[in-house]
């Protein structure tokens, strides 16, 4: 049967099978599975019929729970229902899924296997997800590429139907599920012609309803409950024909060979390994290569996982197989041994093959990187007499020593005349578009087979991309990174500074492609001996390519990737320049002619610009014995910070963590790191930074107060300090000292810079020169004065006019939250940095999962830091997502319980007439100023002090206090997250937090949608805002989460925008600290995803005033300790609206597609939108009195 070709994802092949067979999709974000739900979401919003001619119902639940329980209930109903999920997500179904399964109902939950967090986060993909799941009742379907997921998704749904079992369909998370290629597409009538239509109706017959009504859900005791569980046993022993039958339909009709097991290799193998999942292409590859060298292996591929047949695995175990080994992805600490292994090792037991030998490996956890050195060297590891009965692959366990040495180099195993190519690019400067959208183009308009694949680092955008691309005339499985690449592309000049091994992943004779504004000479200058030497030993075609100032001479700005993309397709040569051009036009103009034709244009010059823009760099002789790169500085530091930076950071960082080996952690395996590493990083990613000229200043502090990433400070200095600064420092007469001859300087440090511009876009005075945009190789010079400044200047005393309460003064409190991995321009990060300024010394942080779990807690490089005097700073931890408000919450009464505890102690002393005077006397002043978090240090500090003088003269007491002493002083505990937490999956918990009436702060960084997960709508999104699940935009107004917490009465309760209003965000703040109760700040924070049309992110503080000012966002406070003193609690901050609401919804493209998608919707529900943030103004001004 002839399918039509189309390159797709796994994501795309699982949701276009599921949007066949679904009446209602239950959907909530997580990653790696948001794009399928996403997907059904736009397809219906299109109008686009199933195989039961009608649209999927898509409804977005506020948490996988919940998304759970609307299946069962829809389930229950007779609607045939679907949802997509992973990792947590999927492990906060699993009471529901035990109850859909055992009410035999069918469904199918498509999952992108990922990772379950342990001691730390982690996205990628492994197993131990779905085996987590392996006792519920789910049937459990397993797939290796994209091309087998949509093959056998509707193995899936159909089995289901007609066998009452729900399915787990599964696949690896961004291996499979990320991985795009050109596959055959099923057409819905063949779907619709496997489906079993009698099963369909006589479900929906059986559903619940009033017509012919019975009960689901009863209670039973102990003299029955066992009896009625063991009456499923029929259907899940019936459940594998119904599998095969199946399989049996997609076989004929596509002439493949599915089965529950297949085996692949030689057919008198005596060496076998057991696995599911995308390491069998893997495997694949491998035994080819030594089938050929006449070796006997094979692979037995694991389809169906549950239930489990030994009867079906039995028939494909060759019978001259002597060893075997079951690969796991996943680790159970404790066990015997992993999942899989455990059912192959009971199935040959059983079946009486007690002279097999059979070892378990574990592989990939995270989506450690499997590549064919991995496969081969259990194939080696079996051919011993006495193999490792448990073994790692993939890693170097120096610890426990279960590793097997790595095959290498390893033989390649690709298919052959496959073109391998590797992309390095920086995290929003669209090269994983582009590269896209040339695998599009290669797969749409060639014979060619194609894959793609994209690797990240953990930051945001403004992080290193990966892009892994092959093309050939061969079928491509090769499911690995590419370190034998024919072309690898540099698109950022700085990680050729910073040494990344870039060079020594390309081919002898290869292509490396360098995106640079430098000369050959530059170029030979900033290249380290290593990249050199390997350059001239194999051959290496270079060539350079200035981008950069291409794109801002076309009006493109940081754009490169279009310029970068045709030059490609040049150097590349998989098909003809002048083709590849044509359809590169072709695309631009379907992408950019709603923008009009000027931009289409621009597009066109780029394309062009980048074909003729190479150039060859001529490789110097000198090359192949370069002189030796100087030794790297000696860091200076926390000594356990510098030791963890030296071991761990410096390689992560330069994307080479996979050469850590098991000893690196085992000190830290419980996962807790020092803080104040993202100093040591320099990334050095910015094209363009500020310089700053002190003659044109006005030393207002707003360009510090605003960003994002702590790069730009303020500093006072004394003369002493100004004589031992760096000569080239800048220097202005301070304004806000009270002491003489004090100096100020706004410093920058240009490699944490992550060039959004946003101070410029702030300054005053920048018209005047004050801040400009510069590129950054102009301020080398500037980093040792950042540097300096930063490690010898602390705060000076100020003019009292300037407290920590207002912007300017905040700016002289050092940071404790700085240069994150957070997204150039991010409001988050400001709005956290400024919390830190105020309180850092003594804070506890909390943070949900999401974007600023993300920037603010990667492994190793933490950006939160200590207070250079003091040594004290942020303690920060993450829990899970839906649990951030509790944790906090116990992290608190933690602290508080051990803390009370000793003030009891305390107590008790100062009532004790054996006391001393003076150390009743420091006890009196610490409990007087206990609840005060600023006022309680000092105090704090003089009554440990005394405390210590009483310890050493013998004192018990003393010594009980001391022994908690580091819980004395007052702590300031903060709540952090995303408005996906607050608003939807912990807003219950939230509320309950906020109800219980402790001394809690809570900041909710609120961007209107879920932005870590790609920008899907939540509670917080407004009416007519298109987000991913709200492809129509949505219909529901947005929830008041501060009326609701303002209903207590009791809850300290702000809204702020940092860019609209700066003296009241910071006031604010420091109220809602101070308040002795809960409080709960929801700060606007405009986001890369809002696709703000004017300016982008450099404007993102512009943005706020702009949603201030059109009313669209609303300032105000409730403050309960007001009512005390007789006067209103609530205070509106915010002027009626004086701007246009629909020109400032408009400006950004989370708005302004819908105009262009549904045009006669937009009308609607932008003028019903406008209406209500009418209403709600008027509601704030009668509280406030105002009406």
């Amino acid at each position: 049967m002839s399918r039509m070709k189309q390159s797709m994802d796994g994501n795309t092949a699982a949701a276009h099978v599921a949007y066949a067979y679904t009446d209602v999709a239950a959907i909530y974000p997580i990653t790696p599975s948001s794009p399928m739900a996403d997907f059904v979401d736009q397809w219906s919003a299109l109008g686009q019929e199933n195989i039961f001619g009608n649209q999927v119902k898509v409804v977005e639940m506020q948490s996988e729970a919940g998304a759970a329980g609307t299946v069962h209930g829809s389930l229950a109903a007779g609607a045939i229902t679907t949802t997509f999920t992973a990792s947590q997500g999927l492990l906060l179904m699993i009471p529901n899924m035990y109850k859909i399964a055992a009410e035999q109902l069918p469904c199918v939950f498509d999952v992108s296997a990922r990772t379950v967090a342990t001691q730390s986060l982690n996205i990628f993909g492994d197993h131990s997800d779905v085996y987590a799941c392996r006792q519920t009742g789910f049937a459990m379907l397993a797939e290796t590429n994209p091309q087998e997921v949509m093959d056998l998704s509707p193995v899936a749904h159909l089995s289901a139907i007609e066998g009452k079992v729900p399915f787990i369909n599964f696949f690896d998370g961004f291996r499979t599920s990320h991985e795009i290629q050109k596959i055959e597409k099923w057409d819905y009538e063949d779907l619709k012609d496997m489906c079993n239509m009698d099963a369909v109706k006589a479900f929906r017959e059986h559903a619940l309803n009033p017509e012919h009504p019975a009960m689901r859900g009863s209670h039973e005791n102990g003299d029955v409950f066992f009896q009625h569980r063991e009456a499923c046993n029929t259907v899940y022993n019936n459940l594998p024909a119904v599998v095969e039958k199946y399989m049996g339909k997609v076989n004929e009709k596509l002439g493949t060979n599915y089965g529950l097991f297949n085996y692949y290799g030689a057919e008198d193998a005596d060496r076998v390994i057991v696995a599911m999942g995308s390491i069998c292409d893997v495997a694949e590859e491998v035994i080819d290569y030594l089938t050929k060298a006449g070796e006997k292996v094979g692979l037995i591929k694991v389809r169906l996982y549950r239930p489990w047949s030994p009867e079906a695995i039995l028939k494909v175990i060759p019978k001259t197989v002597k060893k075997m080994a079951v690969l796991d992805r996943t680790k159970e600490p404790g066990a015997l041994g992993d999942p899989l292994y455990l059912d192959v090792a009971a199935t040959l037991r059983e079946a009486g093959h007690n002279d097999i030998v059979l070892t378990g490996g574990r592989y990939g956890l995270g989506s450690k990187d499997t590549p064919p050195s991995s496969v081969f060297a259990v194939y080696e590891e079996l051919k011993k007499d006495a193999p490792k009965p448990r073994f790692t692959i993939g890693i170097v366990d120096d610890v426990t020593n279960l590793s097997l040495p790595e095959v290498k180099p390893a033989p390649i195993t690709s298919a052959p005349g496959t073109v391998e190519c590797k992309f390095w690019g920086l995290g929003g400067d669209g090269t994983v578009g582009a590269n896209k959208n040339s695998t599009k183009i290669i797969g749409d308009h060639t014979d060619k087979y194609i894959q793609s694949y994209f690797q990240y680092d953990s930051k945001k955008t403004g992080g290193i991309t990966i892009s892994h691309l092959r093309f050939g005339d061969n079928p491509i499985k090769s499911p690995y990174y590419i370190n034998q690449a024919d072309f690898v592309a540099c698109h950022n000049p700085s990680y050729v500074t910073k040494g990344y091994k870039m060079v020594q992943d390309v081919k002898p004779g290869g292509v490396f492609m360098i995106n640079c504004q430098w000369t050959d000479e530059e170029l030979g200058e900033r290249l380290n001996a290593e990249a050199k030497k390997y350059i001239a030993d194999n051959n290496i075609q270079l060539y350079t390519i200035n981008a950069i100032d291409k794109a801002i001479e076309i009006g493109m700005g940081k754009r490169t990737n279009t310029i970068l993309q045709s030059a490609f397709f040049k150097l590349a040569d998989i098909m003809p320049i002048d083709e590849a051009i044509e359809y590169m036009k072709q695309a631009a103009k379907k992408s950019y002619s709603k923008k009009g034709e000027a931009v289409v244009e621009m597009n066109y010059k780029a394309i062009d610009a980048g074909v003729d823009a190479i150039h060859k760099v001529e490789v110097p002789a000198s090359w192949a014995n370069p002189e030796p790169d100087e030794a790297p500085a000696k860091l200076e530091g926390r000594k356990a910070t510098v030791e963890m930076v030296e071991n761990l950071l410096v390689p992560i960082s330069k994307m080479d963590g996979d050469s850590l080996p098991v000893s690196a952690f085992k000190d830290i395996a419980d996962g807790q790191f020092e803080t104040g590493a993202s100093a040591y990083e320099k990334r050095g990613t910015a094209v363009m930074v500020p310089e700053w000229n002190p003659e044109a200043c006005l030393q207002c502090n707003q360009c510090a107060f605003v960003c994002s990433h702590a790069t730009i400070r303020p500093f006072i200095l004394d003369e002493a300090e100004t004589k031992a600064a760096p000569e080239n420092i800048k220097l202005a007469d301070s304004k806000h000292a009270t002491g003489e001859n004090m100096k100020f300087t706004m410093s920058v440090s240009p490699l944490d810079c992550m060039g959004c511009g946003e101070c410029v876009t702030v300054c005053p005075a920048a018209a005047k020169g004050a801040l400009k945009m510069v590129p950054q190789e102009t301020q080398s010079e500037e980093q040792p004065v950042f540097d300096y400044l930063v490690a010898n200047v602390g705060k000076k005393d100020i003019k009292p006019a300037f407290t920590d309460a207002t912007p300017i003064g905040s700016q002289y409190n050092q940071p404790l939250l700085e240069f994150s991995g957070s997204c150039a321009g991010c409001a988050e990060t400001s709005y956290a940095r400024l919390v830190t300024q105020l309180f850092g010394e003594q804070m506890y942080i909390s943070n949900a999962t999401g974007c600023s779990s993300i920037w603010g807690g990667p492994a190793a490089t933490c950006p939160y830091t200590v207070n250079k005097d003091s040594k004290k700073g942020p303690a920060w931890s993450n829990s899970l997502f839906e649990d951030n408000a509790e944790h906090g919450f116990g992290m608190y009464l933690g602290q508080k319980t051990l803390r009370d505890q000793a003030i009891a102690k305390l107590v008790k002393m100062s009532e004790d007439d054996k006391t001393p005077a003076d150390a009743k006397d420091a006890i009196a002043k610490f409990l007087e100023t206990k609840d005060s978090t600023k006022d309680n240090v000092k105090a704090a500090e003089a009554l440990i002090a005394v405390l210590e003088k009483g310890a050493e003269a013998g004192c018990p007491d003393c010594k009980e206090v001391l022994e908690k002493k580091q819980y004395l002083a007052k702590k300031s505990v903060w709540i952090f997250g995303g408005d996906g937490w607050a608003y939807d999956i912990g807003f219950g918990g939230l509320d309950h937090v906020l109800a219980a009436g402790e001394n809690v702060n809570v900041m909710v960084f609120d961007t209107e949608m879920y932005s870590n997960t790609g920008g899907q709508a939540s509670k917080a999104s407004n009416i007519g805002e298109v987000c991913q699940f709200a492809a129509a935009g949505k219909e529901i107004g947005k929830k008041s989460l501060a009326e609701i917490a303002m209903s207590y009465g009791y809850v300290y309760v702000a809204q702020i925008a940092l860019g609209a209003n700066p003296a009241q965000a910071v006031k604010v703040i420091a109220e809602a600290e101070a308040y002795n109760g809960p409080s709960l700040i929801i700060a606007y924070a405009p986001c890369e995803l809002h696709g703000i049309a004017k300016g982008g992110m450099n404007h993102c503080q512009d943005e706020m005033k702009k949603a201030v000012k059109s009313g669209y966002w609303n300032l105000f406070s409730f403050n309960p300790a007001l009512k005390a003193e007789g006067k209103n609690p609530f205070s509106l901050d915010s002027k009626p609206a004086t701007a246009d609401y629909k020109e400032f919804i408009l400006n950004e493209a989370r708005y302004s597609s819908l105009t262009r998608s549904f045009p006669d919707r937009a009308e609607v529900l932008f003028k019903e939108a406008e209406e209500q943030c009418a209403r709600r103004y008027a509601s704030y001004k009668a509280l406030a009195g105002m009406a």
